[in-house]
C-alpha cells in the first residue's frame, strides 16, 4: 500500500480469567519467529489491550501490504506461529459459535467495524 493509507484492523476476543497471568507473561516475551512472521506479512503498530472487568482482549494493528488475504495466509502457514497459537488459543474464548482456534474455518478473533477515525 505504498501510495495508499495503511489498513487498520481492530479485533476482540475473550480471555479466560484463569489465563490472565500466563497470557501477559507470554506476551511480555513474544517469540522472535512470531514477530518475524508478522513483519513479513506487513503487520506493524500491533498492540493488544486487556479490559479486566469483561476479560476482553482488544488488538489493533496496521497492514501495509498489497494482498491482505495472502499475507494472512502466510502467517497461518508459518510453523512458529502455529505453535504460538497452540499455546495462546487455549487461553481464549471466541465470540464466534463453532470457532475451534486460529487455524479453524470459523474466525477465532472478531474483527470490529471502524466507526470513527481522527488522523
Amino acid at each position: 500500500m505504498s501510495s495508499k493509507q495503511a489498513k487498520r484492523i481492530c479485533q476482540i476476543i475473550k480471555l479466560k480469567p484463569e489465563a490472565e497471568a500466563e497470557y501477559k507473561a507470554i506476551h511480555a516475551k513474544v517469540w522472535p519467529g512470531v514477530l518475524a512472521a508478522l513483519e513479513r506479512a506487513h503487520i506493524c503498530d500491533y498492540s493488544i489491550h486487556y479490559y479486566p472487568p469483561l476479560h476482553l482482549l482488544i488488538a489493533t494493528m496496521k497492514y501495509t501490504g498489497d494482498d491482505y488475504e495472502a499475507d494472512m495466509q502466510r502467517i497461518a502457514d508459518d510453523p512458529e506461529t502455529q505453535r504460538w497459537w497452540e499455546v495462546t488459543d487455549g487461553m481464549q474464548s471466541s465470540f464466534h459459535e463453532g470457532a475451534t482456534g486460529s487455524l479453524g474455518v470459523v474466525p477465532w478473533w472478531t474483527t470490529l467495524e471502524e466507526v470513527f477515525r481522527l488522523d
